[in-house]
């Protein structure tokens, strides 16, 4: 399984990248799939000219960023908002079946997961990557041409079972 953001690139320079990696199915895990700067990466463009490139298009809706954190969000770790919001989604129903159909499709063909920034460390990818991780995936992060990066765990997640957390760091209570 391959991460990627399209970033400012050319739909031909995707393509060449989703190529050099042998993928065959594009999920899209933007929330809003559309793009005033780079229309060619609309969800309805990228619909209709990536089939003629033999590179499947879904939008996995469920799997999407721009969450808000719950008050009680046991994602502490997180200083990022947008991330523990994300962290606190992937407890969601609707997380676990994006994240199950995609499982789903990577057992008979080589997915690649796009969001629009082009580094995964501030994208919600990352966060997908570690509930894949978790699962027992292997996932690797497309930077560039001939570039990638082995996906790993955040350092301060918790996997208990198939749920992953992120939990800020214990206090300790002192007794007097």
């Amino acid at each position: 399984m391959f991460t990627v953001g399209h970033s400012t690139r050319s739909l031909d320079e995707l393509v060449e990248l989703l190529r050099e990696h042998g993928t065959t199915l594009l999920a899209d895990v933007r929330t809003a799939p559309g793009s005033r700067r780079m229309p060619h990466f609309a969800k309805a463009a990228l619909a209709a000219d990536l089939p003629a490139r033999d590179i499947e298009y879904a939008h996995l809706p469920e799997l999407g960023g721009l969450r808000r954190p719950r008050p009680d969000s046991p994602n502490a770790g997180w200083h990022n908002e947008s991330f523990r919001g994300y962290a606190d989604h992937m407890a969601d129903p609707d997380f676990a079946v994006g994240l199950d159909r995609l499982v789903a499709w990577s057992r008979d063909r080589d997915v690649a997961v796009m969001c629009a920034e082009a580094v995964p460390w501030r994208c919600h990818r990352s966060l997908i990557a570690d509930a894949l991780l978790a699962r027992g995936l292997a996932v690797t992060h497309v930077l560039g041409p001939g570039r990638t990066q082995p996906a790993a765990l955040t350092p301060f997640a918790r996997v208990d079972g198939g749920r992953i957390t992120y939990p800020g760091p214990v206090q300790e209570r002192l007794t007097l």
